[in-house]
């Protein structure tokens, strides 16, 4: 069994002043590094962002109900894309430290052990996210009334949820294999092909929503059902172009066809130690994100319509942020795999100071263009104009933690190894403290808006000084072998 070997460090107890304070000239060389990971990430969810933005908008013409429609539908599906981020991210903690080790391998058994535990993840991965998605599939299949009923009592919300998942079927297949995939092709570094992909995905996407929304180039006008069509036909697409380059092109996982009947015995147990408490945190965490999203469709169609609104500028702010959280994984899990232990807790600090700013920056551009990003959705009325404004208030205020704390447990704790500890935390913070603050908010204190918002998220701030008090501590560095 081959272990990666970390040298040992007695500085965790610097002072947060100092910690914080940094060097300027070693940290430029820093930033550059993580960006040149980040923005090609950055902007592949900006694109992906941008296609969801440009769906609202065009359902949004339709009218309230189909907007509250699309959105609910959507956030089931999100459900599963979260598990897929989830599954992907966990295997990418392995990738990345294997492909350190590969990279530090001063003999070729130890490089040869790397390169089978790169593939053995890969493999791993893809028979657990086919396998999630052949559930979800069949869950939208049989009841998807039932699924609509969960978010919203309204029935011609219901109907229109109905017909668009009608569509969506398939659409899980898709979607999981192409975020899993693009996640460890950037785990070693491959950012750039997946950013091209994302742009034909969004060429795509768009002229199809274009076309069976509207009815044009003789097509027929299918509305909602258009919008869930434009959208699988650009995850088929995307999907046969990422498969493509795994299996035919790629050459630092070598991952071919052959692979996919691979033995995995020998790593399965390092695989579910590492992995799967990140699948299982961000499941439950999805489902509780969900939940979330059940309060606010029982909360009325106005409050549900200027949420679809301000969910997608909010994700739209972070596209850095989430690009960021990921470099922030990858780089923490190749160092890790290098076996620099020391160097791994200075970027640690590093990472969280870039976190804080990137938080107050996403701040300032919402606050900017909350105004102008309401204006364009035509269709809204203006009670749900004037909702979305009090949520963008308090995205501005909640986007500062929820950045800071992103990059930390979703990069560099995650990173690190120390995934069960994250399982934990991220679940307790949202449903003992987010949920409940939200139900008792919206349902008996009959809060503004504003207070409602800042309610559900609360466990951004809470998680923001737990996850610096983690970093301190050092304890979130784990060992990770290649298997038996």
């Amino acid at each position: 069994m081959a272990v990666c070997k970390v040298t040992v460090s007695s500085k965790y107890g610097e002072k947060v002043v100092r910690v914080l304070k940094g060097d300027s000239r070693k940290d430029l060389q820093f930033y550059k590094k993580v960006f040149v990971l980040a923005l090609p990430i950055a902007l592949q969810s900006f694109i992906t962002i941008g296609v969801n933005m440009l769906d609202t908008m065009m359902v949004g013409t339709l009218g309230d109900s189909a907007l509250s429609a699309s959105s609910l539908a959507n956030s089931f599906i999100s459900v599963f894309q979260i598990f897929c981020m989830g599954l992907g991210m966990g295997a990418s903690v392995l990738v990345s430290r294997y492909w350190g080790m590969k990279q530090a391998a001063d003999n070729e058994e130890a490089d040869k052990d790397a390169s089978r535990a790169l593939k053995q993840t890969v493999c791993l991965m893809l028979r657990l996210n086919v396998t999630l998605a052949a559930l979800f599939a069949l869950a939208t299949l049989i009841a998807p009334g039932v699924i609509m009923r969960t978010y919203t009592e309204d029935a011609t919300i219901i109907e229109l949820g109905v017909v668009y998942f009608r569509y969506s079927v398939l659409t899980y297949f898709f979607v999981g294999i192409s975020l899993v995939v693009t996640i460890v092709l950037r785990s070693v570094g491959q950012v750039l092909y997946p950013l091209v992909v994302s742009i034909v995905a969004f060429g795509t996407n768009l002229s199809m929503n274009y076309v069976f929304i509207f009815g044009k180039l003789g097509a027929p006008k299918m509305g909602v059902a258009g919008a869930a069509l434009g959208t699988l036909i650009a995850r088929i697409v995307e999907c046969t172009l990422i498969l493509t380059y795994l299996f035919l092109y790629d050459r630092k996982i070598h991952f071919r066809p052959r692979h996919l009947f691979m033995r995995t015995r020998s790593l399965l147990r390092e695989y579910i130690r590492i992995s799967i408490p990140v699948l299982i945190s961000d499941g439950i965490l999805a489902i509780g994100t969900n939940s979330v999203a059940m309060v606010i469709g029982h909360l009325g169609e106005t409050f549900t319509a200027a949420n679809a609104i301000t969910s997608v500028t909010q994700q739209l702010s972070t596209v850095v942020i989430s690009g960021v959280s990921q470099a922030g994984a990858i780089v923490t899990g190749i160092t890790l795999g290098e076996g620099d232990r020391d160097k791994t807790m200075k970027q640690g600090y590093q990472f969280f100071r870039l976190g804080l700013f990137l938080g107050l920056l996403s701040a300032a551009f919402i606050l900017l263009f909350s105004d102008l990003i309401i204006g364009f959705y035509k269709g809204a009325s203006p009670e749900t104009a004037e909702t979305a404004k009090y949520l963008m208030d308090a995205i501005c205020l909640i986007i500062v933690f929820q950045g800071t704390n992103s990059i930390m447990t979703k990069g560099v704790l995650r990173g690190g190894g120390d995934t069960a500890m994250l399982m934990l935390t991220d679940n307790i913070f949202l449903w003992v403290l987010a949920i409940p603050l939200g139900i008792l908010a919206g349902f008996y204190f009959k809060l503004p808006a504003f207070w409602i918002y800042v309610c559900l998220k609360s466990d951004q701030i809470v998680k923001t000084v737990w996850a610096f008090l983690r970093l301190r501590s050092g304890k979130w560095i784990k060992k990770i072998s290649t298997g038996d």
